[in-house]
């Protein structure tokens, strides 16, 4: 496909689709896929070619990841993608204890019955596959299923859309930060286990316990994602 008729490429990316959206989402998925490595330095015609989004739309993507710290735009040179670092894996957990304190006590007072024993349930299923069979591709696709279910059903109980749109670019960040990140079976059952007691502590209806629990996992987490432990 072309990516040179823009109206074309709206017919293609399917009416009422923003093809500057196209963009943003498109080039975290290249991140993601390692078609570009951390830190990579592009031309736009680059960033054109592997994308299939025309020039001014992808412009306009570019801009919104410079103004969110994911690039720098050097004019007449290239497009710089962020390393991540510690700063950024500070950051954004940072912002996600922020977000997510708030979003576990409203959850851990208005959730369904069923739904908090439905995340209960499927913790522990994932719980006993990865001790029994280690980190096989299947089990990592659901840790990280997990992952987002859990962590985007507290922030949905706020029913905040703000909130929501900011949430999700953050989910963009922690995607990156986990490129590289190391994994074993020890490391994935202790964040299960951390999952598991703020579950516990909205099971009981306990809004300070599923805080003090979401406070804990996070300040681990960072220390994860930074190679600490």
């Amino acid at each position: 496909m072309s990516a040179k008729n823009p109206r074309k490429a709206a017919v293609a990316f399917g009416e009422g689709t923003r093809l500057s959206d196209v963009a943003y989402g498109r080039i975290f998925d290249i991140l993601y896929d390692r078609r570009l490595p951390a830190g990579a330095f592009v031309s736009q015609a680059q960033l054109v070619e592997l994308t299939g989004v025309p020039v001014g739309p992808l412009r306009d993507a570019l801009r919104a990841l410079q103004a969110e710290g994911v690039v720098t735009i050097h004019p007449h040179a290239g497009i710089q993608f962020v390393k991540p670092g510690m700063e950024l894996t500070r950051s954004t957990y940072q912002f996600r204890g922020i977000i997510e304190a708030a979003a576990v006590a409203v959850f851990a007072e208005t959730a369904r019955d069923g739904e908090i024993a439905e995340l209960a349930l499927q913790h522990r299923d994932v719980a006993a596959a990865l001790e029994g069979d280690g980190l096989t591709h299947a089990n990592m696709r659901e840790l990280e299923k997990l992952e987002e279910l859990l962590h985007g059903s507290i922030v949905a109980s706020l029913n905040n859309p703000l909130i929501d749109t900011s949430y999700r670019r953050i989910r963009n960040y922690l995607r990156l930060l986990r490129l590289d990140r190391k994994m074993s079976v020890p490391l994935a059952l202790r964040s299960l286990r951390e999952h598991q007691e703020i579950i516990e502590a909205c099971r009981k209806r306990d809004a300070s316990g599923a805080v003090e629990a979401i406070k804990t996992h996070f300040a681990a987490a960072l220390q994860r994602n930074l190679g600490l432990y």
